[in-house]
């Protein structure tokens, strides 16, 4: 039986009490029940029909007005053209608190771009580092990363905080992590998760973007095969997009004081070690930022996430992107799973944006005016 695993990523994950999310065409659904009865395994069945819920998603663009940048929707998913679009048109219209360029290009050669966002107030100036959508299906990163740059331009004036944040520090926005497998899953494959990469020996494409990166690589909770979702690639940094931004952040790791990724879905806030059970340096200091963000958070819609080390909280996992940079040198590092648990998994609908969106910004924002404190 082929099923896409949605919950953990990898089989490798699933022990007795585990609760696994797996998407399975129909035809298998109706072997699969009776199996999963004799076995005496419980099961719910959450989305009947996943077609129909991708169509309700993405099918009814055409009345939207996709020019106008002015009327931009934060409250819907876009497409990698109309992104980069906002990225181009918010780098000429607010020129004075957005430098926009690109770390790279990408394995079929798109531009790999950032979004520079501060004020230019002082020579030196400490930064963060946000990415959205390492793995392509999980679109409500995305979603988030647009989300905060509009926040940010938009309260500015009127809010302290933030005002406070975009004065003191730099932030490195970059909305879409991996750009091929992101275009691949509006086009192709809705649930697309790696790069697009092409395997010379295996007919696979792609690369899982967050077991590519050089910190116990290979290890326990990646795959060596190819046609893997958790495929850790031919060697580590193999994916150009990691590469770029590896090189990126190495060369300003003096500067940046945090690195934050943004994933789906599971609800956690999570900090390393991602690829063993050990606890980190600066663990106290971690663990109470993480601890003070997830309040914040709850305190929008009451929304509790978990929060802790990424082994002990998900599951061990090398190379990962988080693991990398905190090894780099990097004090803060955090991975947000965002909404939801399951109910809706990958398909997480656009009337719940907003509201997932507004609490995240409250647990960053959180982050941020901790990093500015004390402690590293």
């Amino acid at each position: 039986l082929q099923v896409d695993l949605w919950q953990p990523s990898s089989p490798f994950y699933i022990v007795e009490g585990t609760v696994t999310d797996v998407r399975v065409p129909q035809n298998t659904s109706r072997s699969l029940l009776p199996y999963l009865q004799q076995a005496n395994i419980q099961y719910t069945i959450l989305i009947s029909d996943i077609q129909k819920a991708i169509e309700n998603q993405t099918g009814l663009r055409s009345h939207r007005n996709r020019r106008s940048l002015s009327g931009y929707n934060y409250e819907t998913y876009h497409s990698l053209e109309e992104i980069q679009g906002w990225m181009h048109h918010l780098n000429k219209t607010h020129s004075d608190l957005v430098h926009m360029f690109s770390v790279g290009k990408s394995y079929e050669g798109r531009p790999l771009f950032v979004l520079k966002l501060g004020k230019r107030s002082r020579p030196y100036k400490k930064a963060v580092w946000i990415d959205c959508g390492i793995h392509a299906r999980e679109w409500i990163g995305p979603a988030f990363c647009q989300w905060f740059v509009k926040e940010a331009l938009q309260t500015y004036q009127t809010d302290p905080a933030m005002r406070k944040m975009l004065t003191q520090l730099y932030f490195y926005i970059m909305p879409v992590f991996n750009v091929d497998g992101y275009h691949f899953s509006w086009t192709n494959d809705r649930f697309w998760r790696k790069t697009r990469s092409k395997n010379t020996r295996f007919r696979c494409h792609g690369v899982d973007a967050n077991r590519n990166w050089k910190v116990k690589w290979c290890d326990e909770g990646a795959s060596f095969h190819p046609c893997d979702d958790t495929y850790c690639g031919p060697f580590p940094e193999s994916e150009p997009e990691v590469k770029a931004v590896a090189h990126f952040l190495r060369k300003h790791r003096k500067q940046i004081k945090a690195y934050l990724s943004f994933h789906a879905y599971a609800q956690m806030l999570l900090y390393p070690y991602s690829y063993k059970y050990a606890t980190i340096p600066n663990f106290s200091c971690v663990e109470l930022a993480a601890y003070n963000a997830v309040n914040a958070l709850q305190s929008a819609y009451g929304i509790r996430y978990r929060y802790g080390p990424a082994s002990s909280t998900l599951y061990v996992s090398s190379g990962s992107s988080m693991d990398w940079a905190y090894k780099n040198g990097i004090p803060y590092a955090f991975a947000f799973e965002l909404r939801d648990t399951g109910h809706f998994g990958f398909l997480l609908p656009e009337t719940l944006i907003k509201p997932t969106c507004t609490e995240t910004m409250l647990a960053v924002k959180n982050i941020t005016l901790h990093l500015l404190k004390k402690c590293h």
